[in-house]
Formats: structure tokens, C-alpha cells, sequence
């Protein structure tokens, strides 16, 4: 269940309109952040949340009314702007290769990190008490990215650069090539995190792969 706030405490101001309460909800996700981090989904509390954002936590409940609550915001706005970092295309560049390998290597990049690694444990961990916690963590990040990137394999059929007739299932396969088994190496604690030699193979592997089911000159499927 999730945290209540405790009803002996004062009801804490509302939040002030403007930079004011931008910064505040900017501090106090950083402090989740921090704790979840550490503790997990399940061990993080909103008391030590609070402490470590250096709030109150009668303030902390006035943004955030759950630890819930709270993890969804700071999942969401997280992983959509990572998306929009990694996923930052150009449509009308022409060199699909280039493109796709410097995706790949920024790609596998993050998700070697261990901050990422611990987020997708937590999530894991957290998603069969709370589905939900799973699905905007899904929606915001991998969704977000697979949606980016088919947009701009639809722009490179049109232009005759490519032979795709399901542009998501193409992007999904091209991301799940270039994590192949990185991703679950690490999620076990198997082995470092990947070399630059390594990331170079493997997105070189997924490039290969790719265009041999999908270049301009590959069957139509």
C-alpha cells in the first residue's frame, strides 16, 4: 500500500506558481531519485525522501500524494527526455547507416550504465505489486524510442532506402539486436559493462543483420 502522509501534521502550503515550484519539484525528484536508487522500489520511503530532498514531508505530499505517485513522475519524465536524446533524428538524412550506428553506440551506451541497470531492476522488482509502475516505465521509455525511430525508417522506405513493410517491428528488432545479450548479462551482474570494442561489434553485427532483412534491395516483408 502506499505511504499516507501523517494526519497530525499541519497541511503544508500550496505550491507557488512559477520557477519557484518547478525548482521544488526539481529537488524533490532528485532526492527520489537518489533514494530509489539505493533502496529499491520497496525499501525507498517517503520519509527518507523527504529528509534527502531536504524537504518537509508535509511539503513532499503536497507534490506528491504516494511514493507511487512519485516514482510514475519521476519514470515518465526520466525516460522521455532520454528518449528524445537518444532518438533525435533526422528524417531527411540520407546516410541510414551512419545514422543507425551512431543510434546503436549512444543506445547501448546507456543502457551499460549502472544508474539505468538499477532502474530496470527496481522496475522489474515493483512491477508485479504495481502493473502500472511497469507500464509507464514501458511507455515512456522503450515505447517512446521505438516510435521515434519507425518514424524515420517510414521516411527512409519512402525515399527507396529501405524495403519495410512494419516499420515498428523493424525499429524493435534493430534495438533488440544491438542490446542482444548485453542487456541480460548485466541485469545478472554478469561480467563489465560493455567495452568500446565490444559496443562497436555488436552494433556492427546489428547493422549487418538489418539491412541483409531490410535493405533497398532485400524482399518486401
Amino acid at each position: 500500500m502506499s505511504e499516507m502522509q501523517d494526519t497530525h501534521s499541519q497541511p503544508p502550503p500550496t505550491p507557488a506558481d512559477g520557477s519557484l515550484e518547478k525548482a521544488k519539484r526539481r529537488q524533490i525528484l532528485d532526492g527520489a531519485r537518489e533514494v530509489f536508487l539505493a533502496r529499491g522500489f520497496d525499501g525507498a520511503s517517503m520519509g527518507e525522501i523527504a529528509k534527502t530532498a531536504g524537504v518537509s514531508k508535509g511539503t513532499l505530499y503536497v507534490y506528491f500524494d504516494s511514493k507511487e505517485a512519485l516514482f510514475e513522475a519521476l519514470t515518465t519524465e526520466e525516460k522521455r527526455g532520454l528518449a528524445e536524446v537518444l532518438f533525435k533524428l533526422d528524417a531527411d538524412d540520407p546516410d541510414v547507416r551512419g545514422v543507425l550506428t551512431r543510434l546503436g553506440h549512444s543506445y547501448l551506451v546507456h543502457m551499460g550504465r549502472p544508474e539505468h541497470i538499477s532502474s530496470v531492476r527496481m522496475v522489474i522488482g515493483a512491477a508485479e505489486k504495481f502493473p502500472r509502475i511497469g507500464q509507464i516505465f514501458y511507455e515512456a521509455g522503450p515505447c517512446r524510442g521505438i516510435e521515434r525511430l519507425g518514424a524515420y525508417l517510414d521516411r527512409q522506405v519512402q525515399a527507396g532506402r529501405l524495403t519495410i513493410s512494419d516499420t515498428p517491428v523493424a525499429a524493435q528488432q534493430f534495438l533488440d539486436l544491438c542490446k542482444s545479450g548485453v542487456m541480460h548479462r548485466l541485469l545478472f551482474a554478469v561480467g563489465d559493462r560493455p567495452t568500446e570494442e565490444e559496443i562497436h561489434k555488436t552494433v556492427e553485427s546489428a547493422i549487418r543483420v538489418f539491412f541483409a532483412a531490410y535493405g533497398p534491395n532485400a524482399a518486401p516483408r
